[in-house]
C-alpha cells in the first residue's frame, strides 16, 4: 500500500438514524459510522492519505460497509475481515449535541482489534496516527492496541471521547494518563473530558495540568467559546465559526480531531490545522450522522476565510 499521510484506529459501526424519537413505527436509515470512520473521513477530505485500522465481519453488510469507506476516500488496506458480528448504534438526531447514543456492541467483531493487528513499522512511518478513547474503552484489548500505536507514532493525536456509557469516570482517566506520555495533541472537550484529570475551572489550569502528564499540546474544545490551544504553553484562541445549518452534532467532534490531525501530517502549523478543523466541524453538523455532511477542503477553507472576513469587517466598524 501507499504509505499513508494519516492513520485512523478503531472500531467502525452501523447507524441507524431517526430525525424522529426512537419508538416502534419509527423510520430508520442505515449508515455507517463511529467515531473512527467519521474521523477518517474529515482527514481524507482535508486532503491526507488516510487508512482506516479496523475489523470488520467477512460477510455481506461488511461489503456495504467497506464500499461506504471508499466513497468516503479512505485506504482498506488495513481493515481486517473477519468472523463475528457487527458493533451499531441508535440516534435521534441531535441538533443539541446533548444526547447520549444507544449502542449495541458488546463482543463486536471491532472491538477485537488487539496489538497484534497495529503494524507497528507502517506507523512508525505514517505521517500522524489518531485514535479516541472508544477506541480505549470497547475492550482491554483495543486499548493495548492504541498503546502499541501511540508509542510508535511519529505524531500521534488522540480524542478522548469519553462515553459514560462505554466507561466510567476513571477509566477514561486511566486511558488518558497512560497514552499522555506519547501524545503531540489531544482534543478534550470542555468541561467534561477536560476535568478527567483536573477540578480546577479554569481552562488555563486543566490545559497545564495535560501537558504536565507529558501531552506537548491540547486543543479544547470549547462549543461556542472555540478551541483554546496550548502549544507548549503558548496560547492561541480559535473562535467558534457559526454553522451554515444546525440538523445533528454527532461526530462534529471527529470531524475537528481528523481534520487537524491530516494538516499535522501534511505540515501545517497547529495553529492553522486547529482553525480549519474549527472550519470542517461547523460544517459537519448539516447532514445527519456521522458522515452525513463532509466538507471538502475546500469548502472548509472558504468557510474559515468568510469567518475571518466577517470579524474583521466587524473589527473595522467597532473602531470606527
Amino acid at each position: 500500500m501507499v504509505m499513508p499521510d494519516v492513520v485512523v484506529l478503531g472500531e467502525i459501526l452501523v447507524e441507524l438514524s431517526s430525525t424522529e424519537p426512537l419508538d416502534a413505527g419509527v423510520a430508520l436509515t442505515l449508515n455507517f459510522s463511529g467515531d473512527a470512520l467519521n474521523a477518517a473521513a474529515a482527514s481524507a477530505a482535508a486532503g491526507a492519505r488516510t487508512a482506516l485500522l479496523a475489523r470488520v465481519p467477512d460477510d455481506e453488510l461488511g461489503d456495504r460497509l467497506l464500499e461506504r469507506v471508499v466513497a468516503l476516500g479512505i485506504d482498506t488496506a488495513l481493515v481486517m475481515r473477519v468472523s463475528g458480528q457487527h458493533g451499531l448504534y441508535l440516534q435521534h438526531a441531535d441538533p443539541s449535541g446533548a444526547r447520549e447514543f444507544i449502542y449495541v456492541r458488546r463482543g463486536s467483531a471491532g472491538s477485537g482489534l488487539g496489538p497484534g493487528d497495529v503494524p507497528v513499522d507502517l506507523i512508525a512511518k505514517a505521517g500522524a496516527v489518531l485514535a479516541s478513547g472508544i477506541a480505549c474503552a470497547i475492550s482491554p484489548l483495543s486499548a493495548k492496541a492504541v498503546q502499541v500505536a501511540a508509542a510508535n507514532a511519529r505524531c500521534f493525536v488522540y480524542d478522548p471521547n469519553w462515553r459514560p456509557r462505554l466507561v466510567d469516570a476513571a477509566g477514561a482517566a486511566r486511558h488518558l494518563r497512560t497514552l499522555a506520555p506519547f501524545t503531540r495533541l489531544i482534543t478534550p472537550a470542555w468541561p467534561r473530558e477536560a476535568q478527567l484529570v483536573s477540578d480546577s475551572q479554569d481552562p488555563v489550569a486543566v490545559c497545564a495540568a495535560l501537558r504536565e502528564l507529558g501531552v506537548q499540546a491540547v486543543a479544547l474544545t470549547r462549543g461556542v467559546d472555540g478551541v483554546l490551544l496550548d502549544d507548549g504553553g503558548e496560547f492561541t484562541e480559535s473562535p467558534a465559526i457559526p454553522a451554515p445549518a444546525v440538523v445533528d452534532q454527532t461526530g462534529a467532534g471527529d470531524s475537528f480531531a481528523g481534520t487537524v490531525t491530516a494538516r499535522l501530517a501534511l505540515g501545517d502549523s497547529l495553529r492553522d490545522a486547529v482553525q480549519l478543523g474549527v472550519a470542517a466541524a461547523s460544517l459537519s453538523v448539516g447532514g445527519i450522522g456521522g458522515t452525513g455532511r463532509v466538507a471538502t477542503l475546500e469548502e472548509s477553507r472558504a468557510h474559515a476565510n468568510h469567518q475571518f472576513v466577517k470579524v474583521s469587517e466587524e473589527a473595522a466598524e467597532v473602531c470606527g
